[in-house]
């Protein structure tokens, strides 16, 4: 058995470096399709987990009138104290307002110089509590209920935003997937294409294999795992961007305390599940590229 596996590895190698330049290419354009499919895989996460988790905090804000009347705020916020369907209300005055407008617009200092904190709305960070009714329908009801009350400017939802955010991420997550399985096409045809090379550079010792008693199984196994290693070679350059980009890219370039995109974000268990999805396609990719590119000269 250690002699076959020998034989195997060893005349794996050989054809690997006889067409040294379409395996390159073909681990390049395998690494870069699979780098594309585990980028968006990253990002559906990162998305996923975000949403699940502002949707289950504060669902709407209130913002008052910027001359709104101290009577008409302290109806409002003794309106949502005895309101059954508030879990609670965070009241921010002029002054918290002003500090979170100075977090967010920290890096605009021209910006944080017109504005003043009496310039700026108080507002009431509002959470439905959770019952019978379906927490998008009860914050639709508590939207409609408060917007009409005096001094009430505007009443938002988070879930305006979010709903962009995913149309956004659709978007993107379908234009990266058309473009990974056009690459992850052009992988499989340089593949195809650098199997037959080999077979037919061969062709010779083949027919001698095949005339001593080769069954086709063990003509192809050399093969077939040249086209493995293309395919795990670059399914692991792959996961090597994906783990880089969950740690350089989603833990520290969205990771601002207190920013709105720092309740999103992408756990140690998602880069494993999408990296081994990454290197079973990878795999995969191999495995069938050269079975097509072997089918032309081994027919059972």
């Amino acid at each position: 058995m250690w002699s076959r596996v020998a034989y195997f590895s060893r005349e794996t190698l050989v054809s690997l470096r006889r067409n040294v330049l379409m395996t390159i290419a073909g681990i390049a354009t395998v690494a870069v399709s699979l780098t594309l499919f585990g980028g968006i895989l990253l990002l559906s996460s990162w998305v996923d987990h975000g949403t699940a988790r502002i949707k289950g905090g504060v669902t709407l804000e209130i913002f008052m009138n910027v001359d709104a009347s101290q009577q008409q705020i302290d109806a409002v916020h003794t309106a949502l104290d005895k309101d059954p369907n508030v879990k609670h209300a965070q009241y921010l005055d002029k002054d918290a307002a002003y500090k979170e407008f100075q977090r967010i617009f920290r890096s605009k200092p021209d910006l944080l110089n017109s504005i003043t904190a009496a310039d700026l709305p108080v507002s009431f960070r509002v959470a439905p509590k959770a019952g019978n009714v379906p927490v998008d329908d009860l914050t639709t009801s508590l939207q409609g209920q408060y917007k009409t009350q005096p001094g009430v400017e505007d009443v938002t939802t988070p879930g305006k935003a979010l709903k962009g955010l995913v149309d956004v991420t659709n978007t993107v997550r379908l234009i990266f997937i058309v473009i990974s399985v056009v690459l992850l096409g052009s992988s499989l045809f340089l593949i195809v294409n650098t199997i037959r090379l080999a077979t037919f550079a061969r062709r010779r010792e083949i027919e001698v294999m095949k005339l001593v008693g080769a069954s086709n199984w063990f003509v192809r196994v050399p093969f077939i795992a040249e086209g493995m290693v293309q395919g795990l070679v670059g399914a692991g350059i792959a996961i090597l961007f994906v783990v880089a980009l969950k740690r350089f890219g989603f833990d520290d370039a969205f990771n601002d305390p207190g920013s709105f995109f720092s309740e999103f974000f992408v756990t140690t268990g998602d880069a494993t599940r999408v990296s081994l999805y990454v290197l079973a396609i990878g795999a995969g990719i191999g495995v069938v590229g050269a079975s097509v590119g072997l089918r032309r000269f081994l027919r059972t």
